[in-house]
């Protein structure tokens, strides 16, 4: 995990991973030529006040000041590397914060619609996007700084070897039940972090619904408010009490055990002092051992604790990398064109059954729509029918069966290009917090930003009369998450959709998914003779709750649970008599 950290750091900024490597060398020398040039100073000066024979107010010796001034400069040096260190880190933070969102949200647009749909999936995400951006700098920040103590402590060991061989054996030794505390509790931290994904995702979720505007109007109404930032507070509370649990445990057990390291360092103290006061070591020496052991068990305390850290950023970095190698499933499909253009679109015995789902959502669909007809879908909520539209745009694939376009099964088909030939307008479709010419643009994102094609589709959608009394028009903000954003009717949002549709100008096959919902009769009558229109050399969908529109269709499939009731024109269906003549007697008693 380290070796693949630091390969993301590299690819990052060369250069600055080169100039923190090196800063961090020099760091770790520094404070051992610090610590041995103090003690020539201490030395010096008593040196000089024991066998001068000037009077007291006398300059010092120059020795003493070159020996200052060499320490002063050591000292500047080190202050200047950590600060550059510092600099270095901050840049690389942002860089690589930066790099990891992006391959998050680069492996997002790899992944199938059934994967975005499963909760297992989002927990990954959850976790790589909570933590992964900032533990792959965090790991080599502490292994660089690793290096660094290391360096620091075998220059700190040669100088107390001289001393005694059993200090640098204290001191190595001294930081040791602290780092088994940190690693033990490092592990629960991170199996705590994985367990409450699931609770985590729900307090986002509440947090989207209290504050976003799309949620407001109906949370105020009916007076959600309360409760659910209740419930965002339970979920906190749980949390937090697994979190101070493991916080009182954490430092209760490094506290104590961190005595030891206490204990270790003033009997060293001890033992120090008492060589000088026997004199068998100098002055100097002695303020040079003490100041080497202090700095040395911190040295030793910070390694450790990076090893710690490096074992828990690993632990973290694999939800990163977990979710980085979920599989994609492999895309064979190359054609850019099918065998027969004439054929147009077949859906042969296709079924589809939702993942963990009992019943499948369809069964045995058999239809055949040739290119200038248009087909209506109708039918009860959830009996398949924007299902059947997935399955058309290989956002899904048929459990059994197979659909072809021009003679050629869907899934040999090149992706891009099967998506290309196809312009879909669902009942969900997207509000985009952007600009107008942008929400129509989204239908072609080859031609995103072309202000004529967005005029062009805009009429062939209806959109044109309402957007050109906009003061902005087409440049108009929409939405109110930005500044001077304006909120469009449903009606108006349905027509911005249905333009976003008619974007797609290579597109032989038009659907409508509840296009119109939000439209009057007479607007949505409008609406569908335009498109019928302008769908007469191309294969048209519809899907409608409304049976004066479905009326216009060339062919009519009723969907029941899933599986095809009734099929053919509107004449043809009423004189069944069945379910599609039902349905539209009990619509037209409406009216009446």
């Amino acid at each position: 995990m380290f070796q693949r950290a630091l390969l993301l750091l590299w690819s990052t900024s060369r250069v600055l991973t080169l100039a923190l490597a090196a800063l961090t060398l020099l760091s770790g020398g520094l404070p051992a030529a610090i610590a041995y040039v103090a003690a020539q100073v201490v030395d010096a000066v008593v040196h000089a006040s024991t066998h001068s024979v000037s009077t007291l107010n006398a300059a010092p010796s120059l020795p003493v000041i070159e020996l200052v001034i060499l320490e002063g400069l050591l000292v500047a040096t080190l202050s200047a590397a950590q600060r550059a260190i510092s600099f270095c880190q901050s840049l690389l933070r942002a860089q690589l914060g930066q790099r990891v969102n992006v391959m998050i949200l680069e492996k997002a647009l790899t992944l199938s619609l059934p994967q975005f749909e499963d909760s297992e999936f989002y927990d990954k995400l959850t976790r790589a996007r909570r933590e992964a951006s900032s533990r792959p700098l965090s790991l080599i920040m502490r292994a660089f700084g690793l290096v660094q103590n290391a360096v620091s402590l075998v220059s700190f060991a040669v100088l107390l070897f001289s001393f005694s061989p059993w200090a640098v054996i204290v001191l190595l030794l001294a930081g040791v039940p602290s780092f088994v505390a940190e690693a033990k509790f490092s592990g629960d931290a991170f199996r705590l972090f994985r367990w409450r994904s699931p609770e985590t995702r729900m307090q986002n979720y509440l947090e989207t619904v209290i504050a976003r505007e799309d949620y407001a109007k109906e949370v105020k109404l009916y007076g959600l408010g309360r409760r659910l930032l209740d419930r965002y507070c339970d979920i906190f509370e749980r949390l937090y009490k697994e979190d101070r649990a493991l916080t009182i445990r954490r430092d209760s057990w490094g506290f104590i055990l961190g005595l030891f390291g206490v204990s270790a360092l003033y009997g060293a103290y001890t033992w120090i002092a008492l060589e000088a006061v026997e004199q068998l070591i100098t002055l100097g020496q002695m303020t040079m051992y003490l100041l080497l052991f202090r700095q040395g068990q911190s040295a030793v305390s910070a390694s450790l604790s990076a090893i710690g850290g490096i074992y828990e950023d690993q632990l973290y970095l694999s939800t990163l990398y977990e979710y980085l190698e979920t599989p994609v499933p492999p895309s064979t499909g190359i054609a850019f064109c099918g065998p027969d253009a004439s054929d147009g679109l077949r859906f042969e015995n296709v079924s589809f059954k939702y993942p963990d789902a009992e019943q499948a959502a369809l069964s045995n669909i058999t239809l055949h729509l040739k290119p200038g007809m248009s087909l209506a879908l109708v039918g009860e909520n959830g009996a398949g029918k924007t299902t059947l539209i997935k399955l058309l745009a290989r956002l899904y694939v048929p459990t059994q069966g197979k659909i072809l376009l021009e003679g050629l099964d869907l899934n040999l088909w090149d992706a891009d290009v099967l998506r290309q030939r196809i312009g879909v307008i669902f009942q969900d479709f997207v509000r985009y917090q952007m600009l107008v010419g942008e929400n129509i643009g989204a239908g072609d994102e080859s031609a995103f930003e072309d202000e004529g094609r967005w005029r062009e589709a805009a009429e062939k959608g209806r959109a044109s009369s309402f957007i050109d009394t906009l003061s902005n028009g087409f440049q108009t903000q929409l939405g109110k998450w930005f500044k001077n954003g304006r909120e469009l009717s449903g009606g108006q949002w349905q027509k911005i959709a249905l333009s976003r549709a008619f974007m797609r100008s290579s597109a032989d096959i038009l659907v409508l998914d509840e296009p119109t919902a939000a439209m009057d009769a007479q607007a949505e009558a409008e609406v569908f003779e335009h498109f019928r229109h302008l769908a007469q050399d191309r294969m048209a969908i519809l899907i409608s709750h409304r049976f004066s529109t479905v009326r216009m269709a060339d062919c009519i499939a009723v969907i029941d649970s899933g599986h095809i009731a009734e099929l053919g024109s509107h004449a043809e269906l009423m004189k069944k008599d069945g379910v599609y003549a039902r349905l539209f007697g009990l619509q037209a008693r409406g009216y009446r």
